[in-house]
């Protein structure tokens, strides 16, 4: 064999099998009008496979009038749960872990809730809204502790990042959290966060040179529409990161700018970089790694806006379509 081979054979043995945990919810508490963490913990979750900041798991939900003994188990489950009929097949649902306790054997996930717009009566919503300790349901993750995409995982900053760009709405707040409590303290940057109301701010510690910038869109009796907020903050994110006060036309670079279009109705937009990004942006502040996630019609938007409009390169943003409008 050789050494290449012998290379792609241990990373191999290396990639994790996701397996179904059945856990118990301990704890809820309701964070703000709009947001609600649950607790799960169970002594499967001891061998958990955490994998990093902004890791997604699924949740598998019992029907109404079912239970998790409906949730397939073993390496087939998946087979056994595409031929389970839709009367009982459990609902799955990705989400992100916002905490790991392995020490507790603890998992909080943090829900949208039902009266939001954007999971309005979906079932993990109602679910998250209505469930008490002592429900059992089931998640789905990795096996074994790892990082990357193999354990859902997206956030991956080059070591020569200077200066970070983090956007989404109130979706993606729960991995915005867990980043940028991740962060290292000399971290630096701003984060544009979209949320139903005012009263959804959160408190979070982050290093001081990262900004946090909320963007309500309900102020008193005054309601903007999802997403509308969000784009033009992160115009003025990345005129104040990719060059002061310059003009997008200024900045924007070819070939760099070059984006092909996506239709968001018929694929899903999760254009992430395969690898640490090594294209730099010519700019003061040194280059910028992003990382943006919502509504895939807005993230389209801004999508096109930071790479044709600023010049930032696609290696250096991961864009995340986490739902579409009029779909749960």
């Amino acid at each position: 064999m050789t050494a290449a081979l012998e290379h792609t054979a241990r990373r191999n043995e290396q990639k994790p099998e996701y397996r179904v945990y059945t856990v118990e919810v301990v704890a809820r508490k309701r964070l703000s009008p709009s947001f609600v963490r649950v607790t799960v913990a169970g002594e499967c979750l001891r061998s958990f496979g955490a994998g990093g900041a902004d890791q997604r798991i699924k949740l598998m939900l019992p029907q109404p009038g079912r239970t998790v003994a409906d949730v397939p188990q073993g390496r087939d489950w998946y087979a056994e749960w595409q031929a389970m009929p839709e009367e009982t097949r459990p609902t799955m649902r990705t989400y992100t872990v916002r905490a790991f306790r392995p020490s507790r054997a603890e998992i909080d996930i943090d829900f949208v809730l039902h009266g939001s717009e954007v999971d309005s009566g979906g079932p993990a919503s109602n679910w998250a809204a209505s469930t008490r300790p002592g429900d059992r349901v089931a998640l789905l993750g990795p096996d074994r502790p790892g990082t990357g995409r193999m354990w859902g995982c997206e956030w991956c900053p080059p070591a020569t990042a200077r200066r970070l760009l983090l956007a989404g709405d109130e979706t993606a707040i729960p991995a915005v959290g867990a980043i940028l409590e991740s962060l290292p303290a000399s971290a630096c940057g701003i984060a544009c966060l979209e949320i139903p109301t005012e009263d959804d701010v959160q408190e979070w510690e982050v290093p001081s040179g990262m900004e946090v910038r909320w963007l309500p869109r309900k102020v008193g009796t005054v309601r903007q529409h999802h997403g509308s907020l969000l784009e033009g903050a992160l115009s003025e994110a990345l005129r104040e990161l990719c060059g002061g006060n310059a003009e997008p036309e200024q900045l924007t670079s070819s070939p760099s700018a070059s984006l092909e279009d996506v239709d968001v109705d018929s694929c899903p937009l999760w254009e992430v970089p395969e690898a640490p990004a090594r294209e730099r942006v010519d700019v003061e502040s040194g280059e910028l790694y992003g990382w943006l996630a919502g509504e895939a019609g807005v993230i389209k938007r801004l999508r096109r806006m930071t790479v044709n409009q600023y010049g930032v390169p696609r290696t250096s943003v991961a864009f995340m379509g986490y739902w579409r409008e009029g779909r749960h």
